[in-house]
C-alpha cells in the first residue's frame, strides 16, 4: 500500500479524533479530513478497531518525535528555574501547536478502558513519561527517585484536560493561567527547597 496516503489517513484520523471525539471517528470522516475518495480509509483500515490502532501508532510515532527533538535541542536544562521553564514550555505546546496530539491521546486512553489491546499499544507513551521526568531533575541537580518523579509526571499528566478545556474558572484554580508560576509551585512541592540555615 501506498506509505505516503496511509500517514496522510492516519494523520487525518489523529485530527478527527481530536476535533470529533471517539463517536466522531468514522472511515467516513477520516475520509472527508484527508480529502481522498470515499472507501480510501476503509481500504486501509478495515475496522474501527483497525482505525484505533493506526491512532495509536501515530500518536507513539509523534510522542517519539517531540522526545526527539527535546534531546536535539541540547543538554536538559539545570537548576529548579531551568527545569520549571522547559515544564512551562511544554505545557503551553498543549495548549497550542501540540493540542490536536495530546486531545487524541486523551480520547485514546478513554477507548483504552474499554479495549485492553489499546491500552498495552499506549502504554510505551505514559510509561515513558515518568523515566523521561525523572531525567529531567536528574539533569536539573533535584531529587530524582520514584516518588519525585512519579509526582512531577502524574502532575503535569493532571493538568492536561484542564489546559485543553481551557475553562477560566478552573484554570485560575489550578495556577494554570501562570503556567511558569504553575511549573515552579509543582516543583517547590515535589523538591522542597532545602530551609536556609540560621546564622
Amino acid at each position: 500500500m501506498n506509505q505516503d496516503r496511509r500517514d496522510r489517513l492516519r494523520d487525518a484520523a489523529v485530527a478527527v479524533l481530536a476535533e470529533a471525539g471517539g463517536r466522531g471517528l468514522t472511515h467516513r470522516a477520516v475520509d472527508t479530513a484527508a480529502a481522498v475518495p470515499l472507501g480510501t480509509a476503509k481500504n486501509y483500515f478495515p475496522t474501527r478497531d483497525a482505525l484505533l490502532r493506526a491512532v495509536a501508532e501515530r500518536c507513539l510515532e509523534q510522542y517519539r518525535a517531540v522526545a526527539a527533538a527535546l534531546a536535539e535541542a541540547g543538554p536538559a536544562p539545570t537548576g529548579r528555574a531551568g527545569l520549571a521553564a522547559l515544564l512551562a514550555g511544554l505545557l503551553r505546546d498543549v495548549a497550542g501547536p501540540g493540542r490536536p496530539r495530546v486531545l487524541a491521546y486523551l480520547e485514546l486512553q478513554t477507548e483504552a478502558t474499554r479495549r485492553p489491546w489499546l491500552a498495552a499499544l499506549l502504554d510505551p507513551i505514559g510509561a515513558a513519561d515518568f523515566a523521561a521526568y525523572a531525567h529531567l531533575l536528574r539533569a536539573a541537580g533535584l531529587p530524582n527517585g520514584p516518588d519525585p518523579a512519579r509526582t512531577l509526571t502524574l502532575a503535569l499528566h493532571g493538568a492536561l484536560p484542564h489546559l485543553l478545556a481551557g475553562a477560566p474558572g478552573t484554570l485560575a484554580a489550578a495556577g494554570l493561567t501562570d503556567l511558569e508560576g504553575f511549573a515552579r509551585g509543582v516543583l517547590a512541592c515535589v523538591c522542597p527547597e532545602p530551609p536556609e540555615e540560621e546564622p
